[in-house]
């Protein structure tokens, strides 16, 4: 926490950045359950919900990687901002226009919006606050996020006692606006966006360099594919809480607040302890520790006989969810060359949402044939599994390709579009940034929820 608030008292564009993330993810958390409330309005039909979650996440499932090479293409900033000004009228729309058909397209362009600000605002912290604040900066984006997930449903239940869901969406269309124009001032680097078009790529071969990239970087690639399959389970774990807690368990849904508000808070906390940062390999070492804890959590929820041992398995479930999303983020941001980071985290999203909406898909249907118990059971199994896993295919010290994961002509191709722009920072701010022109520069040393919200 000591490094948190020094980053804040020292980091003026760093304070700026972070009060826009703050407001509107707490919008956000409480437009979740607005969102949920007008699908099943519009139509009444539990199959409503799942056509909207799905619609949300399927920019990212589809697209991410074509959003991760906008980030490395234009400046980030302009991305952050254009991605949160869709989102505002993607949340006006909502809010005015009455038809189910409407909701899903609006919140398909909400999840546009989140699928073009996640791998630029991640790719962009480097050049924001430096590699000796990093770890701090990218700890309290965690945090932040969770932070809304957590408190926004409770804001949410507030605003409901004075005004519809309608009333939530037009309020989180506003802390967006208000984003876009806090983060008009804030650099985030990335290139310019004047390129010449005689030399330059189409946005799909650099999209597709992008992925080459990531699967070029064995370590990288490992990471994603375990965490993939591993935030699946977590999924599945999403998909089963509700009915685990109120049948198995015996809690009314109060008590099930309760619950995710402890996953909540552990997840909080699990962000925040990374602010220390650390090399490579204890990076590694408390990723893997965060992938076990998730894992220990979910199987010993399963295993709790009543609701009180839950409470503790819960808030377990979370601390090791929070380590493990934001130490997978700072070994990204520190072995990945600034020049891919935007690509790289957009392959990341696009798995994460593949990993949520095949669990969102698959797990109904599984509680049906067995049981919440056994889906929750299975969360645990499946996630200790993708430990296991991860141990044995990351043990040794943490390496990088020298060339960042690209063949000759890609690795070409990427540097002549990078000496041919600038980051979009003054003179004064280009100390912070690694060099676009090697690789081994930038600190390389050698969503949508349910329930307790497992992160991606």
């Amino acid at each position: 926490m000591t490094e948190v608030v020094d980053l804040l008292k020292t980091e003026a564009r760093a304070r700026v950045f972070f009060a826009a993330l703050a407001q509107s993810s707490l919008g956000t958390g409480a437009a979740y359950v607005a969102l949920l409330l007008v699908a099943y309005e519009r139509y009444p039909s539990p199959l409503a919900i799942s056509v909207v979650l799905i619609a949300n996440l399927m920019p990212s499932m589809l697209f991410g990687p074509l959003f991760g090479a906008l980030a490395d293409r234009l400046p980030r900033r302009g991305c952050v901002v254009a991605a949160d000004l869709l989102r505002t009228a993607a949340f006006l729309g909502l809010a005015i226009v009455p038809s189910f058909e409407a909701t899903v397209v609006f919140a398909a362009a909400a999840g546009v919006g989140t699928a073009l600000f996640v791998p630029a605002a991640l790719a962009g912290l480097p050049s924001l606050v430096g590699e000796r604040r990093l770890a701090s900066a990218t700890s309290l984006y965690g945090a932040l996020d969770d932070f809304g997930h957590t408190a926004g449903p409770a804001v949410a239940a507030l605003m409901l006692l004075a005004g519809g869901a309608e009333t939530i969406m037009l309020a989180n269309a506003v802390t967006f606006a208000a984003s876009a124009l806090l983060l008009v001032a804030v650099p985030l680097g990335g290139t310019a966006s004047d390129r010449d078009p005689a030399g330059s790529s189409s946005l799909v071969r650099e999209a597709i360099d992008g992925v080459r990239a990531t699967s070029g970087m064995p370590r990288i690639r490992i990471m994603l594919a375990v965490s993939s399959v591993a935030l699946f389970f977590g999924g599945a774990f999403n998909v089963a809480e509700l009915l685990f807690v109120t049948e198995n368990l015996g809690a009314a849904s109060t008590g099930f607040a309760v619950l995710v508000a402890l996953y909540g808070g552990g997840f909080i906390l699990g962000s925040l302890s990374a602010a220390g940062g650390g090399e490579p390999d204890l990076l590694k070492r408390r990723y893997l520790l965060g992938l076990f804890l998730m894992g220990a959590g979910f199987l010993g929820s399963g295993l709790a006989p009543t609701y009180t041992l839950a409470l503790g398995t819960f808030a377990l479930a979370g601390f090791g969810n929070g380590i493990l999303l934001v130490y997978e983020r700072l070994l990204t941001q520190r072995s990945v060359p600034e020049r891919l980071l935007g690509r790289v985290f957009g392959v990341k999203d696009a798995l994460t949402a593949w990993a949520f909406g095949l669990a969102f898909l698959a797990a109904g249907g599984l509680i049906v044939l067995t049981g919440p118990r056994e889906i929750v059971l299975l969360a645990g199994a499946g996630a200790l599994a993708a430990w296991l896993a991860a141990c044995i295919a990351l043990r040794g010290p943490w390496e990088l390709r020298r060339d960042g994961g690209l063949d000759a002509a890609a690795d070409a191709r990427v540097k002549r579009t990078a000496r041919q722009n600038r980051p979009d920072v003054g003179a004064g701010d280009r100390e912070r940034l690694p060099l676009l022109d090697d690789p081994d520069q930038g600190g390389h040393d050698g969503g949508i929820e349910l329930g307790a919200g497992v992160r991606g």
